[in-house]
């Protein structure tokens, strides 16, 4: 299923990879970010330059006004056919979860989950058959850390993770029916900027050897997982949280 895809914090990282992968396999991109225009203005000239509509639209999702605002904005492409919930913030700092100041812990869950649910609300709104709508592709990207915990480093937002998972696997089974497939994608290790925001630019290096590939992955490895879960190819796929994390 191609049309017009959003991807909410699409202009860095897995997001980035995953609005320009699209735009190679036949899809007009919303590029969503809520900081810096000039990478997403960036990532919107790559989709251009295959051949696809793009546009970049500031929109904070934690917001309900916002996300209306966004996926106005994404129908001016054409009718919105998939969404990809990538926006996530980790609080930067990592700590023991005694250490948190609490309007940390509330941010990340208002962008991890609230997010979430806002942007899935919104599209299943305008892609459910229930509501007039001919179905669509909901893809969430999740994380490793909701099994692992991420302990000493980020708890707080590998529990928002898990919450992510609990409600792809929900909401799945309630729009299965009316032509809507949810799923999600849980990266491991990444090379993203992440890391050296946090502060951490030898994260990558340190956890390697916990890899049983033995390597950290590339946003562009995440993107295929990504593409595959909204392509027809994953048609009877519904529900499903796929690990991208080199075995870990």
């Amino acid at each position: 299923m191609t049309g017009t895809l959003i991807v909410t914090g699409g202009s860095r990282g897995i997001g980035a990879a995953i609005c320009e992968l699209a735009a190679r396999r036949g899809y007009d991109v919303v590029v969503n970010f809520s900081g810096d225009p000039a990478p997403a203005e960036a990532v919107a000239e790559r989709v251009r330059a295959q051949g696809r509509q793009a546009l970049a639209v500031r929109a904070d999702v934690s917001r309900e006004d916002d996300v209306h605002a966004l996926f106005d904005a994404a129908a001016e492409l054409g009718r919105v056919t998939s969404l990809v919930n990538n926006a996530a913030v980790t609080g930067n700092t990592p700590g023991r979860l005694d250490e948190y100041d609490v309007d940390v812990v509330r941010r990340t869950l208002d962008v991890n989950v609230t997010g979430v649910f806002l942007c899935c609300r919104e599209a299943v709104r305008r892609m459910s058959t229930r509501y007039g709508g001919t179905g669509g592709a909901i893809v969430n990207i999740s994380s490793t850390a909701a099994r692992t915990g991420s302990a000493g480093e980020w708890v707080h937002y590998a529990a928002s993770k898990a919450a992510v998972d609990t409600m792809t696997f929900g909401l799945a089974q309630e729009v299965a029916g009316e032509g809507i497939r949810v799923n999600a994608v849980a990266p491991g290790m990444v090379h993203t900027g992440l890391h050296e925001a946090a502060g951490l630019p030898d994260r990558l290096e340190k956890f390697a050897r916990l890899i049983p590939m033995g390597r950290a992955g590339q946003p562009a490895e995440i993107a295929e997982a990504v593409l595959w879960l909204l392509s027809p190819a994953a048609s009877f796929t519904a529900g499903a949280v796929l690990d991208v994390g080199g075995g870990r």
